[in-house]
C-alpha cells in the first residue's frame, strides 16, 4: 500500500523536518510527501481555490483521500490503526493525507475527500501537523504488528 502525504506549503530544515524523517524511514509502507506551493500573489478565496486545484490534480485517480480538518473526525491511536490496517486488507492501493494551507480547504477538495480527520480540537501550526501525521503512522505500524512502541 502507497501512502502519500499532500501537503500545501514548503517544510524548511529544522526539528519538524527531522522527525518526519525519522518517522518515515521507521514506516513499513512506502511514504511519498507532495509539497504544494501557490506561488502567485493572492488572497483569501482566490488563493483557497488554486490550491485546491493544485491539491485535487495531485490525488490519484483511485486513492482513498483522508483530508485532516478540524471537524473531522478524532481517532484514538488504535482506531487510527485499525483504519489502517482495514484498508491494507482490503487492498486499497493508496491512501493519501490531505493537509491543507492557512485559509483551510476550497470546498472540492472537501467533496472529494472519502474521511474527514481531526487531530484534536486545537489548532496546529501545519509543519507540526505533518510530523504528527507520521508520528501517527509509525505508531499504526507498531499497533499491528504487536510492537511495544504504543501503550494503552
Amino acid at each position: 500500500m502507497q501512502i502519500t502525504l499532500i501537503a500545501v506549503g514548503r517544510l524548511k530544515g529544522g526539528p519538524e523536518h527531522q522527525q518526519i524523517e525519522t518517522y518515515l524511514k521507521r514506516c513499513p509502507w512506502p511514504v511519498k510527501v507532495i509539497e504544494l506551493e501557490e506561488k502567485r500573489k493572492v488572497t483569501g478565496r482566490e488563493r483557497m481555490a488554486r490550491e485546491g486545484d493544485l491539491i485535487l490534480k495531485a490525488i490519484p485517480d483511485n486513492a482513498f483521500a483522508l483530508a485532516l480538518d478540524e471537524r473531522g473526525k478524532s481517532l484514538r491511536s488504535a482506531a487510527f490503526a485499525r483504519m489502517i490496517g482495514d484498508h491494507q486488507d482490503r487492498g486499497t492501493a493508496h491512501l493519501v493525507f490531505l493537509i491543507g494551507g492557512a485559509d483551510g480547504y476550497d470546498p472540492r477538495v472537501k467533496a472529494r475527500a472519502d474521511f474527514l480527520l481531526s487531530l484534536g480540537d486545537m489548532t496546529w501550526p501545519h509543519m507540526m501537523v505533518r510530523a504528527m501525521i507520521c508520528e501517527q503512522l509509525y505508531r499504526a505500524a507498531c499497533i499491528l504488528s504487536g510492537h511495544p512502541y504504543h501503550k494503552d
